[in-house]
């Protein structure tokens, strides 16, 4: 079986191999056949070593696909089924799923710790307790959710991260009022998404803060009513908010020097909703008195900040009303083999979401 493989945290390239085995399946797992899998920034964050990932992995979190065969106690998938992968799959026992809080269960975290594959020479781990960028991958039940028969793969694989995460973050979150300003800061997929969340709540500016041209130029077309560089952010706060600041700025970029440019661009009282996933080490600083004065609310926002399950629905009921644009954050697509051009597109910010078609 082919799959990409990192075999040492920090190299900046993925060996595509033809002698990986998908291992575990049991009881209460099931096999997919991946069909579609999307290249997100978190993925280059574990092959930097941002976010703590044992190694050699296989990249990918955010994939669709077939149920080639499922184990001994599944009852509610069968072999053809169409699935997205979703890598956080709520346990429905733990106290948060009981708080209904189910984005913070840490049932699929546990997994990463478990090989999902193995090579002639020794066990391969799956990112984030799945690694999509293969042919097959053995998974929890719960981590494969049907999906309608008119939902494209490439279009539910972007539902299983990031759609799913920007969209949330703005509707579950931050729950945008008709009428706020919005300041989104990183444009990539999960900020694009972003934006698509403020317009569809009636934002009256949504301002894309980003230093690559091409993504502040795709920010206009999905629902952004300004598009400008990092340095320019300082004029737009004056001339939007009188100098007060935005009622909700994202920050989608995972670093503390963004969520501080956040911070400072929130006006008091408002919002600030941290999405991007940054490092343990990368600490933001804040001095008491501020925290206190102004009475900014900092709201991480984990996988959208809500129960995937019921983002995943209202998801694909938006897509197929027209409301949202999926197909659209999809602007480059390579086959498996050309793994390593999809990284460089993304390093670069040439490309919103690569699709990797197997």
């Amino acid at each position: 079986m082919r799959a990409a493989v990192l075999h040492e945290i920090g190299q900046d390239k993925l060996e595509v191999l033809d002698d990986v085995e998908a291992v575990g399946f049991g009881p209460g797992k099931v096999r997919i056949r991946v069909r579609a899998t999307g290249l997100c920034h978190s993925d280059l964050s574990a092959m930097g070593g941002v976010l703590p990932q044992p190694a050699p992995f296989v990249p990918g979190h955010e994939g669709a696909g077939e149920i080639v065969e499922v184990g001994e106690g599944v009852s509610r998938l069968k072999a053809g089924d169409r699935v997205v992968v979703c890598w956080l799959p709520a346990c429905g026992a733990c106290p948060a799923c009981k708080r209904g809080q189910t984005e913070l269960c840490l049932a699929g975290f546990m997994n990463a710790g478990t090989p999902n594959f193995k090579r002639p020479g020794g066990d391969v781990f799956g990112f984030a307790g799945t690694g999509t960028f293969t042919e097959e991958v053995v998974v929890d039940a719960g981590c494969a959710v049907p999906i309608p028969d008119d939902v494209p793969f490439d279009i539910a694989a972007l539902i299983g991260c990031g759609v799913t995460t920007g969209l949330g973050a703005a509707l579950n979150t931050a729950d945008l009022e008709a009428g706020s300003s919005v300041a989104v800061i990183g444009c990539g997929g999960v900020g694009i998404s972003v934006i698509q969340g403020a317009r569809l709540r009636g934002a009256a500016e949504i301002v894309a803060v980003d230093p690559i041209e091409s993504r502040r130029e795709s920010a206009l077309k999905f629902g952004a009513t300004r598009a400008i560089a990092p340095g320019e952010l300082p004029d737009a706060k004056q001339r939007i908010t009188a100098g007060e600041g935005f009622d909700h700025v994202f920050e989608v970029v995972g670093k503390s020097a963004t969520a501080r440019t956040a911070y400072d661009n929130t006006r008091r009282g408002g919002t600030l909703v941290v999405v991007g996933a940054g490092a343990m080490d990368d600490f933001l600083q804040l001095n008491m008195f501020e925290l206190f004065f102004d009475e900014k609310r900092i709201l991480p926002s984990m996988y959208g900040g809500g129960d995937v399950l019921r983002s995943y629905e209202r998801t694909i009921a938006l897509w197929r009303a027209g409301r949202i644009d999926l197909a659209g954050l999809i602007t480059h697509r390579v086959p498996l083999a050309d793994i390593n051009e999809a990284l460089d597109q993304m390093r670069t910010g040439t490309a919103l979401r690569t699709c990797i078609e197997l």
